[in-house]
């Protein structure tokens, strides 16, 4: 028996975001860590921008 989780069950692990609904119709949102503010931001490629 091995300990190692196989991928599918890994991914099922992790939580799952929308980043439309993250972002909302403009397209940006704040994410807070600790006490440093980020930006997400998708770009009209459809691609994740995160930052400082």
């Amino acid at each position: 028996m091995t300990l190692q989780m196989q991928a599918p069950e890994m991914a099922n692990a992790l939580p799952v975001h929308d980043a439309n609904q993250l972002t909302g119709d403009n397209g940006l949102a704040h994410i807070r860590l600790n006490d440093q503010l980020y930006t997400l931001r998708i770009t009209r490629a459809g691609k994740l921008i995160l930052t400082k």
